[in-house]
């Protein structure tokens, strides 16, 4: 990935700043590496940049997580101080014994997020990086969903909200262009229905069973019958469905609850459309069934991760019956601030 010189860094967050004040500045999902630049060439930074620059998994072609930049320890002054999202390489014998993470809240501006990685030497810096990569990853795309859940808190679709609560129980925000919508029998599609850069949520619900219902055989199943009933295409025969080869399952923790992550790609069977969709399966424990939230996007001609990301988003403020959750913003887990 190319990166930018400090110079060019420096001139565009003067200009940011200029007109944000303390607020934090940079594009979503660009990052600022406070490095050495020696170090950042070695192998101890290599590891770093190598997790930094990963694709965003489910998307039809390569998009990198983030956009990387990175500034010496002498030029990280007041202006590069205001980036929305830093991370700092503290390498030092004389001051830790082990690698750890620490992270600081609107320190500069806001928001902002500063992840500061600790070693006492370069090996041990590249081994801790190269482990706990993923909790590298979520820490910033996390902290991006928040400041969209924040968004979505001030404005979001009504019309969704109320719909999802007098057919579910459940309570949801959803961005407000999500203005065309189609119901079925424990089904809710929302859309902002355009040619491209297409932004939808579906929330479906079905009987919980027993611990099966939460494979990728039994998710992937249920998820086809429900959308060959709910979604079907321009001609007989045609539905969406799922690709399975395509589709990567995982358990995660939601509001402090099991949640069954789902990502991969979607497609139209015996048509060409297609693109990536993510999805939340949890437990309603109050009425013994599972509700599934789900987003995908559609659009051929466009990138597709900030989209995603975006609509993603909206899936980590669903709040199920009886639910005694306080706030929407997905937690920092793993790292200690």
């Amino acid at each position: 990935m190319k990166k930018l010189t400090y110079f060019c860094l420096l001139a565009l967050v003067a200009m940011l700043s200029s007109c944000t004040g303390k607020t934090g500045s940079g594009r979503s999902y660009e990052l600022l590496v406070v490095v050495d630049q020696d170090l950042w060439n070695r192998p101890a930074g290599r590891a770093l940049f190598n997790v930094l620059d990963t694709d965003v998994p489910g998307l039809p072609q390569s998009e990198r997580s983030f956009r990387i930049m990175n500034a010496a320890p002498q030029h990280y002054d007041g202006t590069l101080k205001l980036l929305r999202n830093i991370i700092i390489v503290d390498i030092n014998p004389a001051k830790y014994t082990q690698p750890k993470f620490r992270y600081a809240k609107d320190v500069y501006a806001a928001p902002q997020m500063i992840l500061t990685i600790q070693a006492p030497d370069e090996e041990s810096f590249a081994e801790f990086v190269t482990t706990y990569s993923q909790r590298i990853i979520d820490f910033f795309t996390h902290a991006e969903m928040n400041r969209q859940i924040r968004l979505l808190e001030q404005k979001h679709s009504d019309f969704v909200s109320t719909n999802v609560k007098e057919m579910f129980g459940c309570e949801v925000w959803v961005p407000a262009e999500l203005a065309s919508y189609k119901k079925g029998e424990n089904f809710l599609w929302a859309s902002t229905n355009t040619a491209t850069g297409d932004q939808n949520f579906v929330i479906y619900s079905y009987p919980y069973t027993d611990k099966e219902t939460f494979t990728k055989e039994y998710f992937t199943h249920k998820r086809d019958s429900v959308m060959e009933v709910n979604m079907p295409g321009a001609r007989e025969g045609m539905y969406m469905c799922t690709d399975t080869l395509l589709t990567d399952v995982r358990n995660i923790n939601v509001q402090g609850a099991f949640c069954q992550e789902a990502r991969g790609l979607w497609r139209i069977k015996g048509d060409f459309m297609g693109g990536p969709y993510v999805s939340h399966a949890r437990v309603d424990e109050v009425n013994h069934r599972v509700i599934v939230a789900e987003i995908f996007i559609y659009s051929p001609d466009k990138m597709k991760r900030n989209l995603v990301r975006r609509m993603e988003a909206s899936l980590y403020t669903l709040r199920l019956p009886g639910s005694l959750q306080q706030g929407a913003e997905i937690p920092v887990e793993g790292v200690e601030q």
